[in-house]
């Protein structure tokens, strides 16, 4: 019956009147909550961050992540990344920190309008596990656009750090006693991103332009990129010795998946940036480090291992027939998203050395030994098609996916045929 907000709301702001405000919100998440549109929508108030039940959904995912590690290893977790980003923050109004929370053993501190203006440490007593140090992985929009969070989590982090609790119930404390005792400054410091100002981990241009030679190199331009510390103090100064500490120590890393409709091998940041963590804490630990996600956009709230999601994914999609055919009757746009994930299948090879030969296999057999799919693309995006080619090649020839001979000269007669094109090469 609203449905009109919209062009009168238009013509309002063309007209430098006034909007309503409201929450803008997620459809699936608050429903009605978001409507009528039309309005001069505003993300959230961080100062309400995490909402009460962003927090205690966030508490059920923590509490699920260190039950899977006392399942698997027998001992708890150290210390959990936990990525922070800003769009899933703004979308779940804050789960992302309550995992935080859970793992640290604090709690949001509200005052009379229903501001928070502290997270408070929990006594260990009602906590129920030692308290976990977190390695708090900021993207750019979360590290600029939540500073109030941020300066609320570094005094949580200060205040844990100097608790008077055992080494054996708190583990924040514990690394941060050691770095103190090699003369560190900011031993409490957990919170990194990149250089103030600028944003990403520059690993997926590496991956792009295919000028790195190991996943140890990728997983050391994360590290180059993230040594940067955030807090009251710090606003990008860099801290290696404690960052290196954190990734020694790193036992799982956590994230929420905040869309329905892209995934971790849709778009480049995932493998760019959860990737790069996990190599360059695989690197310091010398061994694998466990990395789980969440779906924030269901009623599940259980934690998902990296490699069962990518292939669920690559199931579902890439080499989904029924996504296949939809993406290349999309023409010049859909051999470029076809194009992208395969670019994201050599990102998560590097990072997460995920190498399913069945992948390749079936991404060879459906976009370019099929004559007609392949004819296809070539038509509605040449340079997608010989991208698409080309990693299929730079696959194998990494070491990702053991190929058939044939198939590979197949892969390559295409591949230069299509480059002659692109390149105007006439015989």
């Amino acid at each position: 019956m609203q449905s009109t907000d919209e062009l009168t709301n238009l013509l309002r702001g063309l007209n430098g009147e006034y909007i309503p405000p409201a929450p803008g919100g997620d459809l699936l998440r608050d429903g009605a909550g978001v409507l009528p549109t039309g309005r001069n929508i505003h993300a959230l108030d961080p100062y309400r961050m995490p909402s009460p039940a962003a927090y205690e959904r966030g508490r059920e995912i923590a509490q699920k992540i260190i039950v899977q590690h006392l399942d698997e290893y027998g001992k708890y977790p150290e210390t959990v990344a936990v990525m922070l980003w800003g769009l899933d923050a703004i979308k779940t109004k804050g789960e992302s920190l309550g995992i935080l929370l859970e793992l640290v053993g604090a709690e949001p501190v509200k005052e009379g309008t229903g501001r928070i203006v502290r997270y408070e440490l929990k006594p260990l007593a009602e906590v129920g596990h030692p308290r976990i140090d977190v390695l708090g992985n900021l993207s750019g929009i979360f590290r600029d656009s939540f500073v109030n969070i941020i300066e609320l989590l570094d005094d949580l982090f200060q205040r844990a750090a100097d608790a008077d609790e055992s080494d054996d119930q708190n583990f924040i404390r514990k690394h941060a006693l050691a770095l103190k005792a090699q003369g560190v400054e900011n031993a409490s410091a957990r919170l990194f991103s990149n250089p103030a100002g600028d944003f990403g981990s520059l690993v997926n241009d590496r991956v792009v332009d295919g000028n790195w030679e190991s996943g140890e190199e990728l997983g050391n331009t994360w590290q180059s990129r993230n040594v940067f510390s955030y807090g009251r103090e710090d606003k990008g100064q860099a801290r290696p010795e404690v960052l290196n500490t954190l990734l020694k120590t790193s036992d799982r890393i956590v994230q929420e998946i905040d869309s329905v409709e892209y995934g971790l091998t849709d778009i480049q940041e995932y493998y760019a940036n959860t990737g790069g963590l996990k190599r360059a804490a695989e690197k310091q630990r010398g061994k694998k480090v466990t990395t789980s996600f969440v779906e924030s956009f269901s009623k599940d709230t259980t934690p998902r291992n990296l490699d069962d999601l990518l292939r669920m994914e690559y199931r579902t999609k890439l080499v989904n027939p029924k996504w296949a055919q939809a993406m290349a009757n999309q023409g010049s746009g859909g051999a470029f998203e076809i194009s992208q994930r395969m670019t994201a299948l050599i990102g998560w090879g590097g990072t997460a050395d995920f190498s399913d030969d069945w992948v390749y296999d079936q991404a060879a057999d459906t976009y370019a030994l099929d004559a007609e799919m392949a004819d296809k693309l070539r038509k509605a995006n040449p340079e997608a098609f010989r991208n698409i080619l080309g990693r299929m090649l730079e696959a194998h020839g990494r070491g990702f996916w053991e190929a058939d001979g044939e198939k590979l000269d197949k892969l390559r007669q295409l591949y230069e045929l299509t480059d002659e094109e692109l390149e105007g090469v006439t015989v």
